[in-house]
């Protein structure tokens, strides 16, 4: 993967698939910036990158915010002269549910955090990869809505699969320019949003062809992939790296 001096915005970025992602862009040469609610924790992850010599800045925010969208990547053409391609990972299971007993500021408030802020990402990232000559956008979308349908998480399974319908359709406007756009859906990984319950991490890795459950670099090397030349002729894809989660019925 030719990826030295590329620059790349990693949204989600504090901890999980987003650190691993921003850590694994890093090592191979990339510039990266960092964005996620916590601040400190960006800044650790930041400090890590820089320990390998890597190149990172971060700038906290909401991604449900459209102003954020547009300061991430002002923030990568003032430090690193551009944008290349973008990992927009940030989201958020929500309170989870059955439809009649859900709180109308819980549907939309999951609907913002992984719907709309994907929204507000492209709407500012695709100028920048247009100004570069073209680039990767990369959105963390889910099995849950795509393959199978899990009870109480409405609000979640309709927002990932908006996402991935918005991939199709950017990825068909924009890849006469040099723009590849992709979702990625992961299985169950071992991220702070698991939580710490192993019997509930149990169940989880049952439900999986391989028996476990991912580890956040593993997921990391997927969307590394997608961003890099590597995946030069992969567009409009809902790619999954679930473990065989969707296939698994015993």
């Amino acid at each position: 993967m030719e990826l030295k001096d590329k620059t790349f915005i990693v949204t989600g970025a504090s901890s999980g698939i987003g650190a691993a992602a921003s850590l694994l862009l890093a090592s191979k040469g990339a510039n990266v910036v960092l964005g996620a609610r916590r601040k400190a924790e960006l800044d650790q992850v930041v400090e890590q990158i820089k320990q390998g010599n890597g190149n990172a800045v971060c700038l906290s925010g909401d991604v449900s915010d459209e102003t954020y969208a547009q300061a991430l990547v002002s923030c990568a053409k003032k430090e690193f002269g551009g944008l290349d391609g973008a990992f927009n990972n940030a989201g958020m299971t929500g309170d989870m549910g059955p439809v009649p007993e859900m709180q109308s500021s819980n549907w939309h408030t999951v609907m913002d955090v992984n719907l709309s802020s994907g929204f507000y990402a492209a709407k500012y990232q695709i100028p920048a990869l247009l100004e570069n000559g073209g680039g990767s956008i990369v959105f963390t979308s889910s099995f849950v809505g795509h393959t199978i349908g899990l009870p109480g998480m409405a609000a979640y399974a309709a927002a990932k699969a908006g996402l991935i319908g918005m991939t199709q359709v950017l990825a068909a406007e924009h890849g006469s320019e040099n723009i590849r756009v992709n979702a990625l859906l992961p299985g169950g990984t071992m991220t702070p949003m698991a939580g710490d319950d192993a019997g509930f991490h149990e169940v989880v890795r049952g439900l999986h062809a391989l028996k476990r459950m991912a580890e956040p670099s593993e997921i990391a090397q997927v969307a590394t992939f997608l961003l890099s030349e590597d995946a030069s002729f992969v567009t409009g894809s809902a790619i999954v790296a679930d473990g065989g989660n969707s296939i698994n019925k015993f």
